[in-house]
């Protein structure tokens, strides 16, 4: 079956868009990457998203007429990796555009919107899609993330090592395999932010010139201010234990802007506040995983846009000695496209009635099957060739997989919490 995995992350600044083959052997699933593209977003429908992430200042007219133009631009971005690929999809898996994950204090979520009207998807491509993947597990209970470790577990799970899945998006999140691979022994939460910070203070500093911090430069030149280090770790939802999430609605432009303030007060270098940020990152997820895992891993598997900041990640690699620092890409899977392919592998499971969150990593009373359907023209071939009794239990990536086609020069900064 060929699905195409769609998804656009906390910054807003493109979609991802992941062509693959999956196919089934006994209680295997072999992934086969046919084609990856990045799809940069229109300015003005940035800049209209963004404006939604304000509670005060969002209106529900906008809301409305976003949703379908993300709509539409998730169906080019779509369209536009399946010509570059040569094939059509069966099914599209589309994450939309998250634009608020409501957390209580006490860390439960009452709910989530993603935007991206998977109707005007399956009518501009001709197939079925399936979106809206979070709400079932919050209704059962859960996080409604990191949705990632479905995947991530069967993916990583190895006899002997403990893995740490590190995805350093907007926000970052990790999955905990410990060695067996046991999914029931499995850890997954948000570790608090990962690029998002960063991303938002580089472009008010530079008077939008930047999206974010390129090759880490910025945080490379400064100090870190330990003061304001300080009082950025006593965010009360670092020392929340897991499972739990979190979003732009905390570690958003509503801790920035503040804090940019007091740091032109105390006159600090804008490199300086970056590198304070950059650290405050590495420090959230050091500190969750002395206080939440189990035990330190053995190796640390980097996912998203920050895995490709050498600031960042040397800071981090100091930060997790002796731990082994890794890319998904030496596991046959792109660094910054892994979760396109992640939600193809999740929309999969759901059109098969099966399965594709782990109950133990999102918190839910119950693992559940996530996703929203919107038939196609094949559906009723897709429902005739489906097994749903069959479990799958690992999944494979077959190799060589296809270079990178995108629409800009340098790797973005952000991907979503998955």
């Amino acid at each position: 079956m060929i699905v195409l995995g769609l998804m656009s992350g906390t910054s807003v600044d493109g979609i991802d868009a992941a062509v693959v083959e999956l196919r089934e052997s006994g209680d295997e699933l072999t992934l086969r990457l046919i084609g990856y593209r990045e799809t940069p977003h229109d300015e003005a429908l940035r800049r209209r998203v963004h404006a939604l992430f304000d509670p005060v200042g969002g209106r529900i007219d906008e809301l409305s007429e976003v949703h379908f133009q993300l709509g539409e631009a998730f169906a080019a971005a779509g369209r536009a990796a399946l010509d570059a690929a040569g094939v059509e999809a069966d099914l599209v898996a589309s994450h939309g555009q998250t634009v608020w994950h409501n957390v209580t204090s006490g860390g439960r979520v009452t709910s989530t919107l993603q935007l991206g009207d998977p109707s005007v998807i399956a009518e501009r491509l001709g197939a079925t899609v399936v979106a809206d993947f979070r709400p079932r597990d919050i209704a059962a209970g859960g996080q409604g993330a990191p949705l990632s470790s479905y995947p991530d577990v069967l993916l990583f799970a190895d006899p002997d090592r403990a893995r740490a899945i590190q995805n350093l998006g907007g926000i970052g999140n990790v999955t905990f395999i410990p060695p067996g691979g046991d999914p029931t022994a499995a850890i997954a939460f948000d570790t608090g932010p990962g690029n998002a910070l960063i991303d938002h203070a580089a472009w008010r500093l530079t008077d939008g010139r930047l999206r974010m911090d390129v090759d880490g430069a910025l945080a490379a030149a400064g100090q870190v201010d330990r003061g304001l280090l300080g009082e950025l770790l006593s965010e009360p939802f670092l020392l929340l234990p897991p499972p739990k999430s979190t979003g732009r609605e905390l570690f958003g432009a509503q801790m920035v802007d503040p804090l940019l303030q007091h740091a032109r007060e105390r006159r600090l270098a804008v490199e300086d506040v970056v590198a304070t940020l950059t650290m405050f990152t590495v420090r959230t997820i050091a500190d969750a995983y002395q206080r939440f895992l189990p035990r330190m891993p053995d190796q640390v598997v980097l996912g998203g846009g920050g895995a490709h900041n050498p600031t960042l990640r040397a800071w981090l690699a100091e930060a997790l000695a002796p731990a082994e620092l890794l890319d998904h890409d030496d596991f046959g899977l792109p660094t910054l496209g892994r979760e396109a392919i992640y939600f193809a592998v999740l929309g999969y499971q759901a059109l098969h009635g099966r399965a594709n969150t782990v109950s133990a990593c999102t918190g839910a009373a119950h693992a559940v099957v996530g996703g929203v359907f919107v038939p196609g023209a094949n559906y009723g071939a897709l429902m005739a060739a489906i097994r749903p009794w069959v479990t799958i239990r690992r999944l494979r990536v077959d190799t060589p997989r296809p270079r990178r086609a995108h629409g800009w020069g340098r790797p973005r900064g952000a991907c979503d919490s998955a």
